[in-house]
């Protein structure tokens, strides 16, 4: 499975050899730069980039190019190496014609791969706007072991100011010397695509024949063109295409340009099909003066879901920002206000009479003119963030809908596999106007952990231990509710393990219904039985993936999604068990079995450090709100709030009973 990376997050790798592809909407630049274990670069013989391709363990690309394909190779870097960082950036100007900032451009996608062509990890670099360079990714080694992290780190000085970041003495020099070598190479280069022609043809007339978009070929983000030619001098096939993979220490895209063997592929390289997106929605005409009004579905994407889930997140990503434009404004008020008044105190003269008096009072008035300024900001932003919160909440897909949207009035099984779900909403103390949706990607990546040891309530009320585990058990199974309607009939499966039967009350949604694969397990043998069975079904799909026969399971095997719900750990549970929740946690998201932890980390206590590793590895969610989440950016402690059913609502019953006919109608 391919982990779709967001800025700050990162993922293990398990490959040495690896690709890392790059691609742009225009030609860009791809270099690599080698950091020790603070992340310096010592020389300029550490920075592999178009002046100078190769370093040990590392090629790049000769030229500009809107494909790039950087080959690496971590058991070839020097013990002194802990860091590879990928760096972008848009020839300088005077090299020819294009754009001079990265907000002018597609957003760039760069993917990390075996040299199978499977993808590891992946991250679109959005938010760009004056950066003309960009440090994209890093890999970086922990503990003997490397892992990938986006970055997205943009600098609008360029390479220069990019590299001096990067500690690099030679910044300057190094450079100019890049920038000599892509103008020499430049007009080798893959060109920007042309306009597309009026009458929406995609495709550029070629004297020799192109390969379509299901036969291969790696191009940047969603822009319009005709397809790449051979990589190496073969058939560029992607993950599952079929074609043949470059080896290691291949020219790059540089040596796909020169051959000249057809026209160039500008597709989204995730894409399989060569039809341009749909136009997004036009926002109406603003009046004069007033800011332009929200319209649903208006971020990039190919598809209605992926413009609302981009926008979602470009919402997220706002109000992180403005609200930490904001605390930062209220800090330095508060700053200021603290140094004036030191330093009227500091004086003799001014301690007492009016003269002290009047500095005090002067402090404080600009204290609260600054923090009055800064709010003001604040209220404009939340007012057009409000505004876009109250028409994209109506149009969002049922698995991005709260329980209370009527979509799910209509609740039909679905065909297809969503792209993200929603698990509650986000909020900041300052904004409490506005709930972010948060999303989730599909298939999950990560088990999820439902806290039921919280016993106080952000806004200073009381529950006691059962109502605790009673509200932990409501929120996990709506949870598993909404897995179950996303997903289409006979795709996804939940089983449930409760001990001692005290889950029994909120778990019936899912009994009455018959949703489930088996009746919640009970008593040591039923968690036995049921771990087994688990541990089982990863082992075998492990090994029939790693000898690469996948079809070569038992007959009837159940290839759905599994979820696992365990309520009231540790009680009931041995150290054997123990033990299979933790492989089950670690192995079983990569062949599709994952995690749900009901439990109170503090009662789990007597087992030691054991379960550190189970917790670190699970999502934890809350059953009353709390603030435990940060963003990526600026490390928000956002406040999360579980997705609950309206009191009284008969929706959640009445989709699991959908479910659970379209399951009888599948098996049929």
């Amino acid at each position: 499975m391919t982990a779709e990376l967001v800025r700050g997050q990162n993922h293990p790798l398990s490959q040495s050899r690896l690709e890392i592809r790059i691609s742009a909407g225009t030609p860009i630049v791809a270099a690599a730069a080698l950091g020790d274990e603070d992340g310096r670069i010592h020389g300029v013989e550490w920075v592999a980039h178009p002046g100078a391709p190769t370093r040990p363990g590392l090629e790049v690309s000769r030229q500009a190019a809107a494909d790039h394909r950087l080959a690496v190779d971590l058991d070839a870097m020097a013990d002194a190496i802990h860091r590879v960082s990928v760096l972008l950036a848009l020839p300088a100007p005077g090299s020819g014609p294009g754009p001079a900032r990265f907000g002018a451009v597609a957003a760039p996608f760069v993917a990390v791969t075996g040299l199978d062509g499977a993808e590891v990890a992946s991250f679109t670099l959005t938010g760009l706007e004056a950066e003309s360079a960009v440090v994209a990714l890093e890999l970086y080694r922990r503990q003997g072991a490397w892992k990938v992290r986006a970055v997205g780190q943009g600098y609008a000085g360029g390479l220069a100011e990019l590299l001096t970041d990067q500690g690099l003495p030679e910044a300057v020099q190094l450079a100019g010397t890049i920038n000599e070598a892509v103008a020499r190479g430049l007009a080798r280069s893959v060109q920007a695509p042309l306009p597309r022609p009026a009458d929406g043809d995609r495709s550029r007339q070629a004297a020799a024949p192109a390969f379509g978009p299901d036969q291969g070929g790696i191009a940047p983000q969603g822009a319009p063109g005709p397809v790449q030619p051979s990589y190496g001098g073969q058939p560029a096939g992607g993950p599952g295409q079929g074609g043949p993979q470059p080896a290691y220490g291949g020219a790059g895209a540089d040596s796909s340009a020169a051959t000249g063997g057809g026209p160039v592929d500008y597709s989204h390289p995730g894409r399989r099909s060569s039809a341009p997106p749909p136009p997004p929605p036009a926002a109406p005409q603003a009046r004069p003066g007033q800011p332009a009004q929200p319209v649903a579905g208006d971020a990039t994407g190919w598809s209605m879901e992926e413009r609302l889930y981009n926008q979602v997140w470009g919402m997220f990503e706002d109000l992180a920002r403005t609200t930490a434009a904001y605390r930062s404004a209220v800090d330095f008020a508060e700053s200021r206000m603290d140094r004036e008044l030191e330093q009227a105190l500091s004086d003799p003269r001014s301690r007492i009479g009016g003269q002290g008096d009047a500095a005090r009072e002067a402090a404080r008035a600009r204290h609260t003119q600054l923090v009055e300024q800064a709010r003001e900001v604040l209220d404009r932003d939340l007012a057009q963030l409000v505004a876009e919160a109250e028409v994209v909440e109506p149009a969002l897909p049922m698995a991005f809908a709260r329980w209370d949207n009527p979509v799910w009035h209509a609740y039909r099984a679905p065909m297809e596999i969503p792209m993200a779900l929603r698990l509650g909403d986000l909020r900041l103390p300052e904004a409490e106007r506005i709930r972010i949706p948060m999303l989730l990607r599909l298939p999950l990546e990560r088990g999820l952990w439902i806290d039921s040891g919280r016993t106080d309530s952000l806004d200073g009320s009381f529950t006691d231990s059962h109502d605790m585990r009673r509200l932990a058990m409501e929120t996990a199974v709506a949870h598993a509710a909404r897995l179950l309607a996303v997903y289409p009939a006979g795709e996804f499966t939940v089983h449930v393990i409760d001990p001692a039967g005290s889950g029994a009350q909120a778990l019936a949604p899912l009994t009455q219904t018959g949703v489930l694969a088996a009746p919640p397990a009970q008593g040591a043998a039923g968690v036995t039985d049921v771990l087994g069975r688990l541990t089982q079904r990863v082992d075998l799909v492990q090994m029939a993936l790693r000898g690469g026969a996948p079809d070569a399971l038992p007959p009837g095997f159940d290839t759905s999604q599994q979820l696992l719900i365990v309520n009231d750990f540790p009680h009931g549970f041995d150290d054997r068990a123990v033990n299979q929740l933790r492989y089950l946690a670690d192995e079983g998201p990569s062949v599709g079995v994952h995690l749900m932890m009901v439990a109170d980390r503090e009662e789990s206590a007597g087992y030691g450090p054991l379960l550190d590793p189970l917790w670190r590895s699970l999502l934890r969610l809350t059953a009353m709100p709390d603030d435990h989440l940060a963003d990526p950016w600026v490390g928000h402690a956002w406040t999360y709030e579980p997705p609950l059913v309206p009191p009284g609502s008969q929706v959640l019953h009445q989709v699991l009973t959908q479910v659970a006919a379209a399951r009888r109608s599948w098996n049929r």
